[in-house]
């Protein structure tokens, strides 16, 4: 008997396919909606293969208003939501602003519509690290009593203003409307079967996919976006959190919300999920090579623009409240995306 019937908005994306998995595996029955903008349909075969069941699917955009509407027709019986359908290239929003306002501000507009005309909804919405800019070094590791800064990104910015709307309509659906933001670090790895995993389109954004497709030996070299920055070897820092930890991290939040207790009810909820270790560009390269083998080839090249220096998380308020905890081990997590670059391209 499953829990209840929960809305995955760009559930065939990365993070979206490994948490319908998680909440498959959990007993709730997940509703994936997808206009597969940035996935594949390929990614249905194989939450299929994992879960053993195919996944319910609809294609549709969620940021056209109608197109979004069937889902809710077909499925009157959503009681949750988890919200990733959005653009999430910080490079890109530089470069085409007015697509991620667009996209990303409506789809979540068309949500809370939505979700706001039943008797009591929750949604789980897919944040990031960016809503803190560049921290202070006082303020690393980063906490949720952060301060927030300026985005230094469009997506950035959709995010901040995300978690605006939530909050502002949180107070007036007067109790009706749960929601925890949970604020990711940088979600890295496949799952350990290989049957789904990170697929870029075009050259990729993120820093491990362009690590394994130059392992592959489908791009000549890696570019490291700066090496004066001022850190321990000049390079960006960040927090790599494992995909399928972070997936497990929207069960437990949405374990929290469907408990219905009433010191949360009508709240919005914020929990940084990351693994508290910053690890630099230059360090992912040698973890990859400890791990893999493989010595990836690379070049420094000039900053990018958009790009924060250095952040890291403080997930200790997540690891007591939610009972979560992003733990596996780093080469573990660099292996699993090298089997899934290797499956995917053939080797």
């Amino acid at each position: 008997m499953t829990k209840a019937k929960v809305l995955v908005t760009g559930g065939t994306g990365y993070i979206g396919a490994h948490t319908v998995v998680e909440l498959e595996s959990a007993g709730y029955e997940a509703v994936i909606v997808d206009n597969f903008s940035n996935s594949s349909r390929d990614v249905l075969e194989g939450i299929a293969k994992i879960t053993g069941k195919d996944p319910l699917f609809i294609e549709a955009d969620c940021a056209d208003y109608n197109s979004f509407a069937k889902v809710f027709e077909l499925y009157p019986d959503i009681c949750a939501a988890i919200h990733f359908a959005a653009y999430k290239a910080v490079g890109e929003s530089v470069e085409k602003p007015l697509d991620y306002y667009r996209n990303n501000l409506d789809s979540l507009l068309n949500l809370i519509d939505f979700m706001g005309k039943k008797e009591h909804a929750s949604i789980v919405f897919s944040s990031s690290c960016t809503v803190y800019g560049q921290p202070e070094k006082k303020h690393l590791p980063v906490s949720e009593e952060a301060p927030l800064q300026p985005a230094t990104s469009p997506y950035g910015n959709t995010k901040q203003i995300c978690e605006e709307i939530l909050r502002d309509c949180t107070i007036s659906y007067n109790g009706k409307l749960n929601v925890i933001a949970l604020r990711y670090f940088n979600p890295i790895g496949a799952h350990p079967s290989a049957l789904i995993g990170e697929l870029p389109r075009g050259v990729p954004q993120n820093l491990l996919p362009f690590i394994t497709q130059t392992a592959a030996g489908l791009r000549e070299r890696l570019s490291v976006f700066g090496n004066d920055y001022n850190t321990p070897d000049g390079s960006c820092i960040r927090d790599y959190i494992y995909v399928c930890d972070l997936a497990k991290a929207h069960v437990s939040a949405l374990d929290r919300m469907m408990e219905e207790k009433p010191e949360i009810a009508g709240s919005i909820e914020y929990f940084n999920l990351g693994t508290g270790v910053g690890i630099s560009v230059l360090q992912m390269l040698e973890l990859f090579k400890k791990a893999t083998g493989i010595a990836v080839p690379y070049r420094i090249v000039d900053r990018r623009p958009g790009d924060v220096e250095q952040v890291w998380a403080d997930p200790s308020r997540a690891n007591s409240v939610l009972g979560w905890r992003a733990d596996t081990p780093i080469e573990e997590v660099l292996a699993s995306a090298w089997r899934w670059e290797k499956k995917i391209r053939g080797i």
